[in-house]
């Protein structure tokens, strides 16, 4: 047999290995929906593969395989849950609090500050380890903060702090 074709083939077996979800180095903390939301995620990944699995011969391999890979990062995520305190306080921004917040041209959003599995920009959860977080953590109404972005730093200003619903 031809060299070329060993090496084709290890090439294809290394394919099918898909690659390693990176585990964040920052603390797992989140709050108790987040904690509700890792546990939903770990079921239906486990619930997936298990009926993957059970197709025997006609599974598909590549899809066994990374459910295989999510299932133990999403296992490892539970394990380092540090689920937080319900954010209870106005007094100041902790993880849980919703936050509403002005910049230098005076246009205000709402974000809450979550954990890092639960965070959605879109749907205005925040991880709290993000530099708009990190910005925003322990300030009180009225502190102006410095949010370190990307595409240049800009002053903001808290407006309002609300306990976690």
């Amino acid at each position: 047999m031809s060299r070329a074709f060993v090496n084709e083939d290890s090439a294809a077996a290394q394919a099918s290995q898909p690659v390693e979800r990176q585990v964040s180095a920052q603390p797992n903390h989140l709050t108790a929906q987040g904690l509700a939301q890792l546990h939903a995620k770990v079921a239906l990944l486990q619930q997936e593969h298990d009926e993957e699995s059970a197709k025997g011969e006609q599974a598909d391999k590549q899809r066994q395989a990374d459910l295989e890979r999510d299932l133990r990062y999403f296992n490892q995520r539970l394990q380092s849950a540090l689920v937080v305190a319900p954010a209870t306080s106005t007094d100041k921004v902790q993880i849980g609090s919703w936050v509403t917040f002005a910049n230098e041209q005076d246009e205000e959003q709402r974000i809450q500050l979550v954990g890092e599995d639960q965070a959605d920009a879109p749907a205005g959860l925040i991880n709290w380890g993000s530099p708009l977080g990190r910005a925003l953590l322990g300030a009180q109404v009225g502190d102006e903060v410095l949010w370190k972005r990307p595409i240049g730093d800009q002053l903001i200003e808290v407006l309002r702090i609300e306990p976690e619903v």
